[in-house]
């Protein structure tokens, strides 16, 4: 039995959309990390992109649980002497509201070349609207 492996030709790329509202923070990540990858699918192949665009509205009403709003920190460093610069959560989400969900799901996506090519079809809006309903965008529950 020979072994598949699918072709940039091959793969098709379609749209979901997750609606984040009330959605655990890490859960969510998770379920997003592998349908941006492509770990979803029968023919996902490491070092092609077969994964597919993910539409998340209400990215802004994402839930941390526990004491993580005040808690968790993230931090910054320009790379000079004396610039670690940190926020916590709520400060975070209230100056970008869809940071959290990004750094999060950015996280989770394996540190190569394909990172930033996965990372853009990740799209995030404050609110219900978005403008890809030309993509005609399944709905996914978690």
């Amino acid at each position: 039995m020979k072994t598949y492996v699918a072709k940039q030709a091959d793969i098709e790329h379609n749209w979901y959309i997750v609606d984040a509202k009330d959605q655990v923070l890490g859960r969510l990540s998770v379920e997003i990390a592998k349908i941006l990858r492509g770990k979803n699918k029968p023919t996902f192949t490491p070092h092609l992109d077969c994964g597919d665009n993910v539409i998340v509205i209400n990215a802004e009403k994402i839930r941390l649980t526990g004491n993580k709003e005040e808690g968790k920190k993230y931090y910054s460093h320009s790379g000079y002497m004396g610039s670690l610069k940190s926020k916590t959560a709520a400060k975070l989400r209230e100056e970008k509201p869809t940071a959290l969900l990004y750094r999060s799901v950015k996280g989770m996506i394996p540190r190569n070349k394909l990172r930033d090519k996965i990372m853009d079809k990740l799209k995030l809006y404050v609110g219900e609207k978005h403008p890809h309903i030309a993509q005609q965008p399944k709905e996914l529950k978690f």
